[in-house]
């Protein structure tokens, strides 16, 4: 990570648009939470349960909501956001480390590749006949770019970053290490006692602003695309199978895996470990939590989710013999009302 900038706080009351108590002129060049904040440290306050931590914190000054700043000791920027604007101060005081541009001297090209001479590829990078890699787009060591593959403006493929055949990736896309993007979908028809390959010949579209998490897997198509939008991000390690398409501004976390030809509609959250059956249709604006199946469609936003949270582990082996138990006990209630039913039917 580059050194960090310092910036003062009437600079960034200015341009993020919130509300400065305290001196312009004071400068900030670290981030730090409120516990263990110094003098030159920016912190914040987004969660209620550290709010007991602003009459002690040390930092220079304190992100946080107009509720909150009643409590607090020292300098502070009023966000409507804290979080969020957290999140924008952040990067300018810890930007990305710059690029150069250029290509290394151990990248292999196409003669026919297109490549931007503002784009910076690393070493050992191979990219493939008819590519196209944009303005400023960062092409990190031992990535390959298959022929035909599209990267966009400003996208930043990390280190060791696969792109298949014809796949594209829009501006601002980042892709971290190990991703692989466009290997073939898990297509298989069987046969007189065997597997037979299912050719794969859709590709993968990837929208502006999305972020793709290391070690995950995008497939491509099986005969149409897999999509995902604008704004989607996907943590470390999840798989999204062919034909699946996810809306804008979906954010899946790590260790999910969603079947081929599902689709999921725009501001989706998918907590971890949870797996999505195959040919779903979910809804805008659903929340799934973390380790649930969805075996059905679901056709209302909302909250849903199947993981069984941890129990003590004595009281967890009693929950499972009792789980074992209900078969025999829904018999046993069933036997009890037609005995009911029948006494009353014997009264009248």
């Amino acid at each position: 990570m580059s050194p960090p900038s310092s910036h003062t706080l009437g600079e960034l009351a200015r341009d993020l648009d919130l509300t400065l108590h305290g001196p312009g002129d004071y400068r900030v060049s670290g981030l730090a939470t409120l516990a263990q904040a110094g003098p030159t440290d920016l912190s914040f306050l987004a969660n209620p349960a550290y709010a007991r931590q602003l009459g002690e914190t040390r930092a220079g000054a304190v992100i946080l909501a107009e509720g909150d700043r009643a409590r607090c000791q020292g300098h502070c920027l009023v966000s409507r956001n804290p979080y969020a604007d957290w999140a924008r101060i952040a990067e300018r005081l810890h930007p990305p480390p710059h690029q150069p541009a250029g290509i290394h001297a151990s990248a292999v090209l196409a003669p026919d590749a297109e490549v931007a001479a503002s784009a910076s590829i690393g070493a050992h990078v191979s990219i493939g006949a008819g590519c196209l890699v944009g303005e400023r787009a960062v092409i990190g060591p031992g990535c390959v770019i298959e022929p035909g593959a599209r990267i966009g403006a400003d996208a930043r493929l990390v280190a060791r970053v696969f792109i298949g055949r014809d796949c594209s990736l829009g501006e601002r896309v980042i892709v971290h290490p190990g991703v692989v993007i466009g290997a073939d979908g898990f297509g298989l028809a069987f046969d007189q006692g065997h597997w037979l390959k299912v050719p794969q010949v859709g590709t993968v579209r990837i929208g502006n602003d999305c972020e793709i998490g290391a070690n995950s897997t995008i497939d491509r198509g099986a005969i149409e695309d897999t999509v995902l939008d604008e704004d989607v991000r996907l943590d470390n390690q999840v798989q999204i199978a062919h034909n699946v398409q996810i809306g804008a501004h979906t954010a899946i976390a790590g260790c999910v895996g969603i079947a081929g030809s599902t689709r999921i509609g725009r501001y989706c959250m998918i907590a971890g470990a949870s797996g999505i059956a195959g040919h779903l249709d979910i809804c805008d604006k659903v929340v799934i939590t973390a380790m649930s199946t969805v075996l059905e469609s679901i056709d209302q936003p909302g909250q849903y989710g199947s993981g069984i949270p941890t129990r003590p582990q004595r009281r967890w082996q009693r929950l499972l013999v009792r789980l074992g138990q209900l078969d025999d006990w829904a018999r046993r209630l069933r036997r009890v009302e037609q005995s009911l039913n029948s006494a009353k039917t014997e009264e009248k």
